[in-house]
């Protein structure tokens, strides 16, 4: 019979045969389902909320302007705050042994990098309007075509 070192080692019952790892270091699926859905419970008013402030925040500015307005920054960093603190919850987490619950607050954390995205564009895009058309490259004809008769 060979000599075997780790045959010897005692083990604790179900430690996953590693040394010095605690039994209870593996969160179970259960324990992150039910994490990630009392987070998720928390952040999806938060959202809401953030949203419904944005939205409501916007309805201030429908007057006409002459010169394009600047850019307004704070609901990209209500967003860009909402993401990053998703992130920490995701990061804590996923080093507390409960890969579940950080898997959807990763994908949570990247719903709202879009939503904060999006929000960067909108207000990009109002803060930058295209110019208006030249007439330098078009032709001398009239721009009615039904009075050319």
């Amino acid at each position: 019979m060979p000599f075997e070192p780790s045959s010897r080692i005692p083990r604790l019952p179900g430690n996953d045969c590693r040394p010095g790892k605690p039994s209870d270091s593996r969160g179970d699926g259960f324990a992150g389902g039910c994490i990630s859905l009392i987070v998720l419970l928390i952040e999806i008013p938060v959202a809401f909320l953030l949203g419904l402030a944005s939205v409501i925040r916007g309805w201030g500015g429908a007057d006409e302007q002459t010169a394009a307005p600047p850019m307004d920054w704070v609901p990209i960093l209500w967003l860009g705050g909402f993401t990053l603190g998703v992130l920490v919850v995701a990061f804590i987490f996923l080093r507390s042994a409960h890969p579940f619950a950080g898997a959807v607050q990763l994908l949570v954390a990247a719903a709202a990098l879009i939503f904060t995205i999006a929000a960067w564009h909108d207000q990009y895009e109002r803060a930058h309007p295209a110019p208006p058309p030249t007439r330098a490259g078009m032709s001398h004809a009239p721009l009615d075509h039904m009075t050319e008769r």
